[in-house]
Formats: structure tokens, sequence, C-alpha cells
């Protein structure tokens, strides 16, 4: 098993490069950067003499939990994609996080981020999932994001709803291609609520076949600039923009017309319930019954 810690630095060409007239120790103080991806590193071991550590490399490892970070409190970036991690904790001292990637490991639940007030990249595609499981979202977390998250990569994670998401006002980038998003309503619902979202991946969910797809989200998204990897030219979003208004002003006013229409019913005046039979409207003149005839010597005559 691969340990991460002083020892392993320190036999680290990379890394130790000693300066003159800096004991290792003094060194360990100075790093700001490790860099240790794919080293079969299975565990991180005790790093606190590195008490500036800014950037941490540790992707295309076997690592399984997170631990042992809680002396970094100058951390800015993580680097821990294609690992084997399982839950995310141990990060709540990681306050100055910015930017942090967890793709390709087997997280089920996004949590414990509720203290990374400062995050603002998210990174968690490709997530090993069990048949039948699919990325979840805590609100806790959600909503502690709200104010910093920018960037949210979520590709290739079974999602089919994304309105718990709705939170993040901040958003603007969202990566979420490759998976089970189905219901435009849904989505022109949630995208309207992110007022600063410029690029958009849904490539490869069945949202896309459906008809008009691209002009739904152009018309919801009004800043969005590019969507599935295709520009949005400001000539066709306004052409769209125009023609949705058009078309609700439209269908505003075809429904004010029908309510305007009084409703009358003269035209079943004379049908009754049982066909065949007619039916006088109570403002028509009775219908009076003609006098029998009778017969005499001089031919029929009314009574």
């Amino acid at each position: 098993m691969v340990h991460l810690n002083i020892d392993l630095i320190a036999k680290s060409r990379n890394h130790f490069k000693k300066k003159r007239g800096l004991s290792f120790p003094e060194y360990l103080k100075t790093l700001t950067h490790l860099h240790f991806s794919g080293k079969n590193i299975e565990d991180i071991g005790d790093l606190s003499m590195c008490r500036n550590l800014t950037v941490l490399y540790l992707y295309d490892n076997q690592i399984t939990h997170i631990c042992n970070l809680g002396f970094a409190s100058n951390l800015t970036h993580l680097y821990m994609q294609n690992n084997n991690i399982t839950h995310i904790d141990s990060l709540s001292n990681l306050q100055m996080l910015s930017k942090l990637y967890l793709g390709g490991n087997r997280i089920t639940v996004v949590e414990g981020l509720e203290q990374l007030s400062e995050l603002q990249e998210l990174h968690l595609e490709n997530q090993k999932l069990a048949p039948g499981e699919k990325l979840l979202f805590d609100p806790r977390t959600l909503l502690s994001l709200a104010e910093s998250l920018c960037v949210l990569n979520i590709n290739n994670n079974n999602i089919d709803d994304i309105r718990d998401l709705a939170v993040l006002k901040e958003l603007q980038h969202l990566y979420a291609s490759d998976n089970k998003l189905h219901n435009m309503e849904e989505l022109e619902d949630v995208f309207s609520l992110w007022p600063q979202l410029l690029q958009m991946d849904l490539s490869g969910n069945p949202v896309c076949k459906k008809p008009k797809y691209r002009d739904h989200l152009i018309t919801a998204c009004k800043s969005l600039a590019v969507l599935d990897g295709r520009e949005i030219k400001e000539l066709t979003r306004q052409f769209l923009i125009n023609w949705k208004a058009s078309k609700e002003a439209k269908k505003k006013k075809n429904k004010t017309h029908m309510l305007s229409v009084p409703l009358t019913n003269d035209f079943n005046m004379g049908q009754g319930p049982h066909p065949g039979h007619i039916y006088s409207h109570p403002s028509m003149q009775r219908w009076k019954p003609q006098q029998p005839l009778r017969s005499s010597s001089h031919g029929s005559q009314l009574i």
C-alpha cells in the first residue's frame, strides 16, 4: 500500500529540491504545489508540515477516503478524479477551496460541502454507479453553494431531474451530457432561474430529441452563448425571442376574444332530449290545436 506522507515527498526528486540554507522541514513549509497523480496511492497520511499548500494533484490513484487534509486551510485547488472515493467528507476546513475535481469516483450523494463558501467549480462527471443508481444532491450542500458555484460538471450520472439545482443562481457553465433528462418544461423552468448561464451541454439526453429543443432552451436562457458545443448567434436568439413573444400575444388575444363572446343556446332551441321530438322555447307562442271536423250532409265542417 502506498501512503502519501512526508517520507514519500522526501523520496521524490520532483519535489525535494532543497534550496540552499533550508532544512527539509523548512522546505516543506515553502511548498505550494504537490504533484502525486498516477502513483498508486491508496491513503493520505500526515502532510501537516505543508501548511502553505494551495494546489494538490492526486488524480489517477486508488484513494478510497478523503482524509488528513484539515491542515490545508490555504488549499484552493484539489484534483482527486479517477480514484475510488465513495463519500465526500473531511473538507470542512478547506474554506479557501475554489476548484474541486471528483469525477470518475464512486460517489452517489453530493454532500459535505456546506462550509466551502468559496467553491466556484465542482466536477463530478462519470461516477462509477451501480445499475439503477443516479447521482443525488443534498439540498443543504446546494443551498450553501448557491452564492458561489459558477461551474458544475455532472456528465454521465444517470440524472433525470435537475430541479434541485435551481438554487444555484450564479451558475455560468453546466455540463450535463449523457444523462436521462427528458422533461422540456422542467428544464425551461430551471434554466430561466439562471440569469448568468453562458454555456450548457445537454447532448446525449432524451430531451434533445424533442421538437424545437434548441429553440426552447435559447428562449428560456437569454444569456446563453453556447449550447451543446454550438455557438448561439445573437440574430438567431432575437428572432426566436420575438417569435415566442408574438405567439404568446396571439394566444392571449384569442383567449380574451373567447371570454368576451356571450354564450347562447338559441341554436339548440328546438331540440329535445329525445331524437325526433320538437320542443318549444318558452318565448314562443303556445301551439293551439285545430277543432275536429264533423260530417254533415253538406260536407265536412268545423265544430
